[in-house]
Parts: structure tokens; sequence; C-alpha cells
């Protein structure tokens, strides 16, 4: 499954444009390599997706063509979820 899609249905991002326009920036990596939104995702793999201040780290669980909401996060799994700035 592409990239983009993947982060759509999954619900990481809730759009497919947004999702496009980050990875086409640079910001995802797939097992540490610079992702393109028409990268292919399988089951396995460790995206890296860089928010502004947040970056998270997942692991693909399972490919599904279409989920629903309360199904969307048997998908991936969060291994690391980190902030460049602490505002407390």
């Amino acid at each position: 499954m592409r990239l983009d899609k993947f982060l759509k249905v999954s619900r990481i991002i809730k759009r497919r444009s947004v999702a496009k326009e980050i990875a086409d920036q640079g910001r995802i990596l797939i097992n540490d390599r610079p992702a393109k939104s028409s990268s292919q995702v399988v089951a396995g793999d460790t995206l890296t997706i860089k928010f502004g201040n947040k970056t998270e780290t997942v692991k693909v669980n399972q490919i599904v063509e279409t989920t629903k909401k309360s199904e969307a996060e048997s998908m991936y799994k969060i291994i690391d979820e980190t902030y460049a700035e602490n505002f407390d």
C-alpha cells in the first residue's frame, strides 16, 4: 500500500493530501530511509514521522484497504513519541 494511503486509512494523518505533502517534504522515514508519498508500506515496517514539534515512531502491524475508526489503531503500534521542546 502507498505510504500516503496507509497514513490516511490508519488515521495517523487525517487527510491523504496532508500525508502526501509531509512525505514529499522528507519528514517521513521508512526503516530509517527517506520516503516519498508513493513509497510502498508493508507489515513489519517502522515509520518515523516528524510533525512540527513531535516525532512519532510507529511499527506497521497490518495493511487493510479500508477500516472503521475503532479498528484503525490495530494497523500500527506506537513505539516512541518524543517532543523537541517541552512547554511546561
